[in-house]
This record gives structure tokens, C-alpha cells and sequence, in this order.
């Protein structure tokens, strides 16, 4: 069920998780064409500074994309605006939470304002934030 504008209440939130395999990774690679070898390959990522191959930082921002406009609010959603912090990357094969929360209503034009986190292993992986307008009530 989606949430309208005035349905939502100022903290509340959804969290959703997903292990991101190197087949996902493979997938967002071979769609975007962000194909550096430090995401897709076993043998680049051991030699990078992380040691593994980790995930597309923007892949997980859209994830958190997913959630505003699938799950929280929900269908109907339209982001007006997202920026996000890249913290810690999300090694493949682990999994991460989305966490979205409302921050504010602005009644001018009937947005919200969401604090998005994104969790890999305990720690914040991404931080930041979005304004949507989230889905009208039936009949509006």
C-alpha cells in the first residue's frame, strides 16, 4: 500500500535488505556499461584497495531509489531530487539494508523530504537523502 502526503508522519520509515550477487553486479554493468574491473572481475577487485570486488556505488543508490518508489512510499512516488554520500563500499555477495526514513513534510507543494541510509556488515555504506512527491490519495 502506498503512503499519500497526508498519511506520512514525520520518523516514520521502511527498511528493506538484498544480497547483491556478481551476477546483479554483472547485470548493472552490462546495462549501464560501467564495466570497470573493479566490479565485475574476481582478480581486479583482490588487487584493489578493498581487497574484493564491491559493488557499483550508484547501483545501490538505486536500490534505495526502488524502495522510495516500490515500497515507501510506495507506487506513485516521484523523486524530485536524491543526493547521497558514498561511505564504504558493499563487497559482491554481501548483503545490504535500505533504510529510508521521512525527515520533514514541506506543505508548499506537498513533498517529503526522506534521510536514506544504505548498511553493509553493520556499518553505513551510503548516506543522504531525497525530496519525492509522494502518491495522492485515490481520487485526487
Amino acid at each position: 500500500m502506498a503512503h499519500t502526503y497526508e498519511s506520512l508522519t514525520v520518523g516514520d520509515g521502511f527498511t528493506w535488505s538484498r544480497v547483491l550477487t556478481m551476477g546483479d553486479v554483472r547485470l548493472f554493468a552490462e546495462v549501464t556499461g560501467d564495466d570497470n574491473p573493479i566490479h565485475i572481475d574476481e582478480e581486479a577487485g583482490r588487487q584493489s584497495r578493498f581487497g574484493k570486488p564491491v559493488v557499483h556505488g550508484v547501483y545501490v543508490l538505486g536500490l534505495a531509489s526502488k524502495v522510495l518508489g516500490r515500497d515507501f512510499p510506495g507506487p506513485g512516488s516521484i523523486a524530485v531530487s536524491l543526493s547521497a554520500k558514498f561511505l564504504r563500499p558493499v563487497p559482491v555477495g554481501e548483503e545490504v539494508t535500505i533504510e529510508v526514513k521521512v525527515a520533514e513534510k514541506m506543505e508548499r507543494h506537498g513533498h517529503v523530504r526522506i534521510k536514506m541510509y544504505a548498511y553493509c556488515n553493520g556499518k553505513m555504506s551510503l548516506g543522504g537523502e531525497a525530496v519525492v512527491i509522494p502518491p495522492r490519495e485515490e481520487g485526487q
